[in-house]
């Protein structure tokens, strides 16, 4: 792996933050996937959209299909991904979203991981080695300190980088804006009105 090396990380990175909507517990049914463009924390340039499968398997397929065919893509500095699991267990691999795009990718998470009942509950599928291979592969879960500390893994990209990204794009809450942003907005889609933070 080539890590993309930013001479200058500017204050108006372009970051494509992917989120998932709300979904029913263990739906079976499309969960839309939002992605909101920003530069750095503060400016909201454009919105994206594409579905995947609850519990399946084509979320790293969608998120390449979403950035190579967008206007942004050659724009996008960066991808953050809330979590590496979307609708449900759709588990992403970081490493071939980055191979397809070129685009470095952050993985945001609130608290570490329980990778023990993570573990647990993949067992109810018949691929639960692959799913939970792709969940090893993600790599190290790095603590940084932000507003407040946050959990990161990385691709494509040095942890350093990664941090000042984080930090730039970090400007109303205690995680960055372009994650905050497309959970307001997949919540406020599918639920009618986006309730509490992200």
């Amino acid at each position: 792996m080539k890590n993309k090396k930013f001479r200058i990380i500017k204050r108006e990175i372009r970051i494509l933050g992917v989120d998932d909507a709300p979904f029913p517990p263990h739906t079976k049914n499309n969960v839309m996937l939002i992605g909101t463009i920003f530069r750095g924390g503060t400016w909201l340039d454009g919105v994206l959209r594409t579905y995947i499968k609850g519990d399946g398997t084509d979320a790293t397929a969608k998120i390449i299909k979403m950035v190579n065919d967008s206007r942004h893509k050659d724009q996008i500095g960066v991808i953050m991904l809330d979590g590496i699991t979307f609708g449900g267990f759709n588990v992403v691999n970081i490493k071939e979203i980055f191979d397809e795009t070129g685009i470095p990718i952050i993985v945001i998470m609130r608290k570490f991981p329980n990778f023990e009942k993570i573990k647990k509950a993949l067992m109810r599928f018949e691929d639960c080695k692959e799913r939970w291979t792709l969940i090893q592969e993600a790599g190290t879960v790095y603590k940084i300190e932000n507003k407040e500390p946050l959990y990161i893994q990385i691709y494509g990209i040095d942890l350093e980088d990664a941090e000042e990204i984080v930090s730039i794009a970090t400007t109303r809450s205690a995680i960055p804006e372009p994650i905050r942003a497309a959970h307001l907005i997949g919540a406020g889609i599918v639920t009618g009105e986006s309730k509490g933070s992200a």
